[in-house]
């Protein structure tokens, strides 16, 4: 029998040397976003002699994207024995519904809100994904989760198997259910014809635009979220590579790359960040640490930065 050890540090739960996804409670006032550490406070661990960034990133269930981004002087294939490897574990909601499933795409990321029920705390799980590329891109808008399978079969349509056949591989008609299928062993198909939320047999291109549009997840995180989710559960796809919401009167902005291809035309970096900061404050634009703001925009490496701190406005007791 094969023994199990776990192991908690930072709030990871290790399974087999794999992380089980994080849930985090949501912030108890509504208008808070910020779940997770501290930005300050962020997790770390040390490289083995024989890990790349890619193994550390699936042990401790994040993307590769993320891992890059959080550690960009750190060797992707060889970061050494005992290199000091940052764990991104703080993070902005989705401007988006609390609902269901949300996908930001420029982050690489998966949000899933379960059913509220009575005076349980409202929590969100979350997970590194993998995208559509370029050619493939992955819609936006909101949909649902029509069906469920477990153990699909892959029915390749043609555009894909002429694609494939200009490298000179034939795909079947049918590819099998098992290791071997694309799909893996669960997938989640969306309202929108032809994309699904599915497992991958290539689980390091977790993190990347390498799908053919669909949204591919970690074996084992799946596994973990494909009970959860019914068939009517909504879906929001969204593209918001810029992020801003607070957490106990203090105002964080999470910056991402936008994806390749889709950058906004005759609108500066700068100028969109400060309007997505209006707008997370009522509409008026706050005296922000210019400082930290440009700092944010210019590394874009998805950890939240504190850009403002507001007085509590809760008057003080008059003394008798």
């Amino acid at each position: 029998m094969v023994k199990i050890i776990i192991n908690i540090f930072c709030g990871f739960i290790i399974f087999s040397n794999l992380a089980i996804a994080r849930t985090y409670s949501l912030p108890v006032k509504k208008s808070d976003s910020l779940i997770g550490e501290l930005p300050n406070n962020l997790p770390t661990t040390s490289a083995r002699r024989e890990d790349t960034l890619l193994d550390i990133a699936r042990r401790f269930d994040i993307g590769q994207n993320e891992i890059l981004l959080a550690n960009p002087r750190v060797d992707r294939w060889l970061p050494g024995e005992g290199a000091l490897v940052r764990l991104p574990d703080s993070k902005i909601l989705p401007d988006a519904p609390r609902e269901g499933i949300v996908l930001n795409l420029p982050e690489y990321r998966l949000y899933y809100f379960p059913p509220h029920r009575g005076s349980q705390l409202q929590t969100v799980t979350t997970y590194p994904i993998s995208i559509g590329r370029q050619d493939w891109n992955t819609p936006l808008g909101k949909t649902k989760v029509v069906a469920k399978t477990e153990n699909p079969t892959w029915t390749p349509p043609q555009s894909i198997k002429e694609e494939h056949a200009a490298k000179g591989e034939d795909l079947p008609d049918i590819v099998p259910a098992g290791p071997d299928n694309p799909l893996g062993l669960f997938a989640i198909r969306l309202g929108i014809p032809g994309y699904l939320i599915h497992s991958t047999n290539k689980p390091y291109g977790v993190g990347l635009r390498v799908s053919h549009g669909c949204i591919r997840m970690y074996p084992e995180d799946i596994e973990t979220l494909f009970p959860r989710v019914a068939p009517g559960t909504p879906v929001y796809i969204v593209n918001q590579p810029i992020k801003a919401g607070w957490l106990n009167n203090t105002l964080y902005i999470e910056v991402y790359p936008d994806l390749e291809g889709e950058e906004p035309e005759n609108e500066t970096l700068l100028n969109r960040a400060l309007d997505i900061v209006e707008r997370s404050n009522n509409g008026q634009l706050p005296v922000i640490d210019g400082a930290a703001l440009n700092a944010a925009l210019s590394k874009r490496n998805g950890i939240p930065v504190a850009i403002f701190h507001r007085i509590d406005t809760i008057p003080a007791l008059e003394t008798l």
